[in-house]
């Protein structure tokens, strides 16, 4: 296992894809921190790491407020002393056309994706910098790259957490902390299974490997990223679409 020892913080790791990098982590040594808007709603992520025989701490956090986010990582170091891992895979959407959007609801998508990612990358680079080690793993999105009709706030997220991720990976390179990013395609979760038949084909029409990718898809490449073998990658966007898009 490639990240026995390690400490990791995963964000919206109750469900869906989050859940599934969180028990990734966990099967390659990792013991993690689930951190989601309602600790309730990890305890299904609690118990598969549990199962697996890994440390787990469930946490409620508001990413976009950063006196949760400080919080958070303030209580993880009282438990556990260090913090080798953060994956900033927490995000909602708010869809619409440009000229239906409502202000709110471009203002949550982007407090929530960018922002948040900000917040809790800043609460524990502090500690990753006194260790002189870290990955920070961001999720990001083939639509921050490409965009995507109804989603302007959230393909411009998404861009924003691109360029974060290459500015932060230049600032902390010297302390031996890597910051990358992952770019999903479209991925078999509860959101994409309840396209109609005709929206899936089309969608299916425009993917080289003729498949949607699976959690396990993004998680293993969140791994990688965060093992030894990826010390020598920072401010990377790797894009796990199926060949969708080609960067």
């Amino acid at each position: 296992m490639s990240l026995t020892g390690k400490i990791s913080i995963v964000t919206g790791a109750a469900q869906g894809i989050g859940q599934t990098i969180a028990t990734t982590l966990a099967q390659e040594g990792a013991d993690v921190v689930v951190a989601d808007l309602n600790a309730n709603s990890c305890q299904e992520t609690v118990d598969r790491i549990q199962q697996l025989g890994r440390k787990v701490i469930a946490v409620s956090v508001n990413v976009g407020d950063w006196d949760q986010v400080k919080s958070m990582v303030d209580h993880v170091l009282k438990e556990w002393g260090r913090i080798d891992i953060l994956v900033n895979n927490a995000g909602i959407t708010r869809d619409g056309l440009l000229m239906r959007m409502k202000e709110e609801d471009w203002q949550a998508v982007l407090q929530v994706n960018v922002t948040g990612t900000f917040f809790c990358a800043k609460a524990v680079l502090p500690t990753m910098s006194r260790q002189r080690s870290g990955r920070i793993v961001n999720i990001a999105s083939i639509v921050g790259a490409i965009g995507n009709a109804g989603q302007a706030n959230y393909a411009a997220s998404k861009a924003a957490v691109i360029g974060l991720t290459k500015t932060i990976a230049r600032e902390y390179a010297s302390r031996n902390i890597t910051i990358n990013a992952v770019a999903p395609g479209f991925i078999d979760t509860s959101m994409t299974q309840g396209l109609s038949a005709d929206t899936k084909e089309a969608l299916l029409s425009q993917i080289p490997l003729k498949r949607l990718g699976q959690p396990s898809d993004v998680a293993d490449a969140v791994s990688f990223l965060c093992t030894e073998k990826a010390g020598y990658i920072t401010g990377h966007v790797l894009h796990v679409n199926g060949g969708m898009h080609m960067a």
